[in-house]
């Protein structure tokens, strides 16, 4: 349940369904999707600033990596424990104070004049990204009714494909026109206005403590599970660690294999507190329901595939068609073009609800995974083999991901809804990871069977060419690791569809029986 003030803006769940969601919803949504898109441009508009950086502020390799990894950390590592917090001490609040941290934390960073205080200042934007990324999926839970939700988690996901398309090219046209700096003060009068209408429109929400609750309804526990928080935030950042130092230390090296062995021990310790304790912040009973592990599975897959596949997609651009970085990020832009053009029009919502959802999941990732093929297959004559195969991507992912949110937040109990947006934004972040990591593994081990060296990059390889035929093998090398690391990508992401389908068709067909 919820337990809401005496504000007339603010409606229970019985109210919502009865009035076909909160009257101002539309315009809600849409503040906290301009929210939700600030937070995802900080994810990338920060490397496109690297030489910058590195100039003017006498950056060193290692400053370079803090501050871009600073933020995807605290990040990632925060995800469960905000939506916990929002879901205890209110949505509203918490959407409030991720505003205002994220801003202050974009204020602190644009007037850096130190690597020490942008690192710092990243790691503050983390935690009002973590905040934002919870309380804003929550929140659209909360204020539309059941039937008008999968269009409005298919919106909230279009935001995210737009954030991860244009943040680059954003931060490319602010650097070609002002200093570095004003790529983070361009957030602030974006989070001045969200937090004025946050104020004005969005209803408070928050689950019911044991205080006053109505009979019947789950209870949540008086005091804060704080050592869940702590369990879940360390495991989670340690993971992360450990996945982004990967490619560049060695899977094998004591950088990433002691960051994952502690991600590993404090992960099994946290999921042993949760299962031991009366009110977790993570009831591990989730775990037991077909539809929520379907939708988790297929979810880690779907950004395992889609995060690596474009993380590989950049380097094939520019190292193989010879395109620059802002060209290369132009004729991205088609994948999330489709993405923003079936969600905000809704046709992918229509779809879904005519297929269900165990359809729409296996073959919205069936037809990313026939992208992905594309790419690998077909691309290496020019782009026509890329721009279809972002194009079927794009439909692919514009059926399958809200789909899938959508299930995983349908599965878990509304008062909860904080801790369901930080396990989809948690699954997005680690998918997105293992993504990159094995994919990225993949394309080294090929090229480096190829050129016959144990390891070396592709601009340490073309330096030390002698010749242009050696430069065209060792760029044919490259792009033979990069066609057999995208079939690994399709063969996941195709068979996490068939894994998810199937165990959603089971759970849907337990609830009916």
């Amino acid at each position: 349940m919820y337990i809401m003030t005496a504000s007339p803006q603010e409606q229970t769940p019985a109210q919502t369904q009865q009035t076909g969601g909160h009257p101002q919803r539309w315009l809600i949504l849409g503040v906290i999707c301009l929210a939700q898109l600030t937070v995802l441009l900080d994810n990338t508009v920060l490397n496109v600033a690297i030489p910058s950086l590195t100039r003017e502020l006498g950056a060193a390799t290692s400053d370079i990596q803090w501050m871009i990894n600073a933020y995807s950390l605290v990040q990632s590592g925060l995800l469960l424990t905000a939506g916990s917090a929002a879901d205890r001490y209110g949505r509203k609040k918490m959407l409030i104070v991720g505003l205002a941290l994220f801003g202050v934390g974009s204020l602190v960073a644009g007037l850096a004049d130190s690597t020490a205080q942008l690192i710092a200042a990243r790691a503050g934007m983390g935690v009002g990204g973590a905040l934002l990324m919870t309380t804003t999926l929550a929140v659209a839970m909360q204020i539309f009714a059941p039937e008008e939700q999968p269009k409005a988690i298919g919106i909230w996901a279009a935001v995210n494909s737009l954030g991860f398309a244009t943040g680059p090219l954003i931060g490319g046209f602010v650097l070609n026109h002002f200093w570095w700096g004003a790529i983070f003060l361009i957030n602030l009068p974006v989070a001045a206005l969200g937090l004025v209408a946050v104020v004005a429109l969005v209803p408070e929400s928050k689950a019911a403590t044991s205080r006053g609750t109505t009979p019947g309804l789950p209870v949540q526990g008086d005091r804060p599970d704080l050592l869940g928080a702590v369990l879940s935030t360390t495991g989670m950042a340690s993971l992360v660690f450990a996945i982004i130092s990967g490619p560049e230390h060695g899977w094998t090296s004591g950088r990433v294999m002691t960051p994952a062995a502690v991600a590993v021990v404090v992960l099994a310790a946290f999921g042993y507190w949760e299962s031991r304790i009366p009110h977790p912040m993570l009831d591990m009973h989730f775990f037991r329901d077909r539809r929520f592990t379907g939708a988790v599975a297929g979810a880690v897959l779907i950004t395992f595939g889609m995060g690596g596949s474009l993380f590989l997609l950049t380097q094939h651009m520019q190292f193989v068609l010879g395109y620059g970085p802002l060209e290369a990020g132009l004729r991205t832009a088609p994948l999330a073009l489709v993405i923003v053009a079936l969600n905000f029009t809704g046709l992918s919502a229509k779809w879904s609800t005519r297929l269900g959802t165990p359809v729409s999941i296996g073959l919205g990732m069936a037809v990313m995974a026939g992208g992905l093929v594309s790419i690998a297959t077909i691309s290496s004559g020019g782009y026509a083999g890329t721009l279809l195969g972002l194009l079927l991507i794009g439909a692919g992912a514009a059926v399958a991901s809200p789909a899938m949110a959508h299930a995983i937040m349908s599965s878990i109990p509304p008062e909860k809804a904080g801790v369901g947006a930080g396990i989809n934004g948690t699954v997005a972040e680690f998918g997105q990871g293992l993504g990159v990591a094995v994919l990225g593994a993949v394309l080294n081990a090929r090229f480096a069977a190829l050129i016959s060296v144990a390891a070396v990059s592709l601009p340490g390889a073309l330096a030390e060419a002698g010749s242009a035929e050696e430069r065209a093998r060792i760029t044919d090398a490259f792009a033979s690791g990069l066609e057999s690391s995208q079939l690994v990508g399709a063969v996941a992401v195709l068979l996490g569809g068939l894994v998810a389908a199937a165990l959603l068709r089971r759970a849907e067909r337990a609830d009916s029986a």
